[in-house]
Formats: structure tokens, sequence, C-alpha cells
């Protein structure tokens, strides 16, 4: 394994630092220094000054893709810029999903309630007709395609930028076919054999999200070495892969996978290291919201009762630059990023 390089030490404002600071991924945030994780698992501190003349050939390319803006989503009518944060909404049209199960079954519901996060501040509405939970089962294509079709047909016909939410190619296929405009795949396109193919071949952006095992058993012993540099390993494959099936790593977007085959301590390592990903060169999504760890870490808080905690770690996910925030409360976590974004504005706005 080479050394990785993980983006620290943020900075309000790069004014009077030139040359000491440099710009995480195009976005709001700045970093001084960074933590450089070696192959033999020790970690260095090093500042951003000079630090260029320390790299070799892999190290550089890390580095510029740390450093590179990243491309603007092109998602039907709309642009969605990844020089800020943006907020993905959630709209399970599932009777079991764990934190809304059954209140979105009506397509024409669920239609509306996406159209109201959109008016809210929600950049994407993301759809998902089978429950990925721990220990659910297996939902038959067919059945899924009935439940997501309706709404994602409603949702674009409203001019929506709409994300599909399927591991099935076949779901995949469809929904884009019905004015889905990203394909946001649990499975990183490794749980169906075409997904990889009818993804290429759709011509829009994928989310590959990390997991360790599958819905029914990710969640009975999930174990890893270092959590950390593990999922940026294995997201780097997933990557190359999708890249060799021909898509454009400009249409590739990454989720580390909070809760999906990880222990509370795995999770919280993730969050606490997200920058780390940007060396991948995607855009970062970040689905911590109601999630069980808010729970475990406050009294065992039901689903219904984490709204504090997941705007906690969607605060914490874009002060490390991830681009795009999935959430299941928009309203609250629109101000929150507008209050995040008007002292970001203040710090990088130049003293006259």
């Amino acid at each position: 394994m080479r050394t990785l390089i993980r983006p620290t030490g943020f900075v309000d404002s790069p004014f009077g630092h030139d040359g000491k600071v440099a710009r995480l991924a195009g976005g709001l945030n700045w970093f001084a220094q960074v933590e450089l994780i070696h192959a033999d698992g020790s970690r260095e501190l090093v500042p951003v000054e000079g630090i260029e003349s320390r790299f070799d050939d892999a190290l550089n390319t890390d580095w510029q893709r740390i450093t590179a803006n990243r491309t603007p989503l092109q998602l039907g009518e709309r642009t969605v810029r990844l020089d800020q944060p943006q907020v993905m909404g959630i709209i399970n049209a599932t009777p079991d999903s764990f934190s809304d199960g059954g209140s979105y079954v009506d397509a024409s519901a669920a239609a509306e309630a996406g159209a109201v996060m959109a008016s809210q501040g929600a950049a994407i509405i993301d759809v998902g007709g089978e429950s990925t939970r721990p220990g659910a089962s297996e939902l038959w294509e067919g059945d899924e395609i009935e439940r997501v079709l309706p709404v994602i047909q409603q949702l674009a016909a409203g001019g929506n930028a709409v994300s599909i939410d399927t591991r099935k190619s076949g779901v995949m296929s469809a929904a884009v076919g019905a004015g889905a405009h990203i394909i946001n795949d649990v499975s990183a396109l490794l749980w169906d054999p075409q997904s990889a193919d009818v993804a290429a071949k759709s011509g829009v952006p994928v989310v590959l999200m990390h997991h360790q095992g599958d819905p029914t058993t990710m969640q009975d012993a999930p174990r890893y070495d270092d959590v950390l540099v593990e999922v940026f390993k294995w997201l780097e494959e997933r990557i190359t892969v999708a890249e060799n099936a021909g898509i454009s790593r400009t249409k590739i977007l990454v989720d580390p996978g909070i809760g999906f085959g990880k222990t509370v301590a795995h999770n919280l390592e993730l969050m606490n290291g997200l920058a780390l990903f940007h060396g991948l060169g995607c855009p970062i999504v970040l689905g911590a919201s109601r999630k069980r760890m808010i729970g475990a870490l406050s009294g065992e808080a039901p689903a219904d009762q984490r709204l504090a905690g997941s705007i906690a770690l969607a605060l914490k996910a874009v002060e490390q630059g991830a681009q795009i925030v999935r959430v299941h409360d928009v309203p609250e976590t629109v101000q929150a990023l507008k209050v995040w974004r008007g002292l970001r504005d203040a710090a990088l706005t130049p003293r006259r």
C-alpha cells in the first residue's frame, strides 16, 4: 500500500497565509496540514508549505485530486454545483425503512413529499424502493420498479433532480428511463453483475457506496484492521472497475457507507477522517441521517428523535469538504448549512 494523504489543520481563511494553505476540492474549506498515512501504519503530520517536495508520482496524483475543483453535476434541467455543500433529500417508498417506513408507500404522497423537499432546498431527491437496513431481505426487482417508477416520473416531470437508490440493473434502467438523473448504488455496482454496464450506458452520474457484507448479515460482526484506509482502498478499486466499464471519473461519486458493515467505533473513525476520501478525486456523499450510531451515542434515541445528531454529523461532514449530505430532515439541515455557509462567507471575505 502506498502513503495516503488526509487533509487536516483546517483554517477559517487563506488570507495572509500564501503558500501555507491549500483549498480543499475547490470548495469553501482551506487546510494548513496533512496527515500522511504510511504503508506501515505510521502517521506523520506535515505542513502544507513545501509539501510537494515530499511527493512521488502517486502522492502527486492524490494531491492534485485533493485540491482540484469538482465538476458540477448536470442533472436534467438542473446544474448542481459542487463548490459548496448540497442536500440530497431521502424518499423511501418502502413499508419497512428503518427511519420512515410506510410514510411514502403511496406514490403521489411520496412525489409530493419529494417536491416539498426540493422547495425547502434539497438539490437532489433520492428515491428508493428496497430497504437496505440491517437485517433487510431482498425485494423482487418487479416490486421495486413498481414502487419507484411513478414517484420518479412525477418528480422528474416537475423539473426536480432525481436519484434512484438501487442495487439492481433492471431498476436502474427503468428508473433512468423514467427520468432519474443519478444512480445511487449501496453495493457500488457489485451486487448485480449487469449493473456496471447498465450504469455506463445510462450516461448518468453514479454513487459508489462502501459496504461490508449484505444487509442481512452486514452488522453481525464487522471487522477492519484500519477502517479508514481499508474503505479508501476498497472505493479506489471500485472506481477503477467503474472506469473500466466506461463510467467517467467525473461522473463518479463516493460514499463511505456509514452503518453498512461498521460498528459505532468504525463509523466515528470514518467521520473523523472523512477528508481522506478527497484523494479519490470524486465528490463525497455522506449518508448518516438518523442512523443507529446517533442512538447509540444518545441513550438509544429512536430513529424519529435523531435530528440533532443528524445535523451534527452533517456539519462534521461539510467541515471536511463533503459535497453532498443525504438526509431525511431537509429544512432543518438546509438551515444549519445556511448558517455554516454564512460563517464561511464571512471568513472568506477580505477585510478592508
